[in-house]
């Protein structure tokens, strides 16, 4: 497996490419914008896409994913159902922040413990809500490593002040579906540097170790 973090939008969310080295084909993870910069690093790379994934529904992370998947002829797979509120709410959501957002429907919902493909690969679905109620998180266990949206950042957590945020269920997705992954898992967030679980245990003021136990 293969990823590359491509910041699109003035938000500068961390969009990813994940492709199955053994057969070139891969997947787009949350095409928020910029779609012809996106194209453009697909080729370069010499990925056949054959599906777009979505953590979840904000207009950062999916507001463009309906006109990529016109464009291409790809499925939309995720986010979990839930997050069907936000994506209803996508073109007045990206005005707010003067990006495109366009309704979608997804191809397939995504649930807690589906599994996604990649051309030869599996990537384990997890439902992690707080942040929005479907966000969800892909998982490649052979090479330890997730794609986490906006559940989890270097040094903080996904806001859960938008509408049916909840912060108890952020951090309860956190230290109940994440942590038991393991410390030495590397996580792309929605925004910002890489970092692995176990940095995040050791350092996160919100969900690190010492946070919860006190």
């Amino acid at each position: 497996m293969r990823a590359a973090i491509l910041p699109v939008t003035p938000l500068q969310q961390n969009c990813s490419l994940l492709w199955c080295t053994q057969t070139m084909k891969g997947a787009l993870i949350d095409p928020g914008g910029d779609l012809d910069r996106l194209k453009a690093a697909v080729a370069k790379a010499g990925v056949t896409l054959e599906k777009i994934l979505i953590t979840h529904g904000h207009a950062d992370h999916c507001g463009e994913a309906a006109l990529l998947a016109q464009e291409l002829d790809l499925p939309i797979e995720g986010p979990q159902e839930a997050d069907r509120f936000w994506i209803s709410r996508l073109p007045e959501d990206g005005g707010r922040y003067g990006l495109r957002g366009t309704c979608f429907e997804p191809d397939r919902w995504l649930h807690d413990g589906d599994t996604v493909t990649l051309g030869a690969l599996t990537l384990d679905v997890i439902h992690c809500p707080g942040h929005t109620p479907g966000h969800v998180v892909f998982y490649h266990a052979p090479s330890q490593f997730a794609v986490v949206g906006d559940v989890l950042f270097k040094g903080s957590i996904g806001r859960t002040d938008f509408p049916m945020g909840s912060h108890q269920d952020l951090l309860d997705a956190i230290t109940g579906k994440l942590w038991p992954l393991g410390d030495d898992v590397t996580f792309i967030p929605g925004h910002g540097p890489v970092s692995t679980f176990g940095q995040e245990r050791r350092t996160n003021p919100f969900v690190g170790d010492v946070a919860m136990a006190g």
